[in-house]
């Protein structure tokens, strides 16, 4: 019998850009730190700790989250999507190419969260309108760009997969 408190390690499995995975961890774990430290996903970054900054942003089942405040144990048989998941084959997906050509990423700390959230924006099917695209985009913050490149970016990415 443990101590009052003390939590045990189990087995928690689920998929991460599109593989499955297994991770022993305690169910309060922090998903944000299963990715970095468990399977070395390191694009997603930890901005606040607090679910604030939208740094951390992952999709889970295609809902856009920030994983600092999610436990491992809410993602048990979920799909989750990290910023990895984003390139193809070794190939930069459109919304990654559009960021590349507008300058829409500087110091990098934001960029895979804004990735991810292009990337439900994109998903949506909603009119990449500024307005949609800046309301898609408020739960990610930016201290270098002023978010115009990164609107860019996604208006970009989404007139170029229209046409696909």
């Amino acid at each position: 019998m443990g101590h009052y408190g003390e939590e045990r390690v189990v087995s928690f499995e689920f998929t991460v850009n599109g593989e499955r995975v297994v991770v022993e961890a305690t169910g309060t774990r922090r998903l944000l730190d299963v990715l970095r430290e468990d399977l070395n996903l390191t694009g997603t970054k930890e901005g606040c700790g607090e679910g604030e900054c939208g740094a951390c942003s992952v999709l889970i089942d295609g809902a856009l989250v920030d994983a600092c405040l999610v436990p491992v144990s809410q993602v048990t048989g979920a799909s989750v999507q990290t910023v990895e998941g984003e390139a193809q084959d070794g190939r930069l997906s459109i919304l990654q190419q559009a960021f590349l050509e507008t300058g829409g990423a500087q110091c990098g700390i934001c960029t895979p969260g804004m990735l991810i959230a292009g990337r439900a924006f994109l998903s949506s099917g909603t009119e990449p309108t500024d307005h949609n695209i800046r309301e898609a985009i408020a739960g990610n913050l930016c201290r270098c760009t002023g978010y115009t490149k990164i609107i860019d970016a996604i208006a970009l990415a989404a007139q170029r997969s229209a046409h696909q």
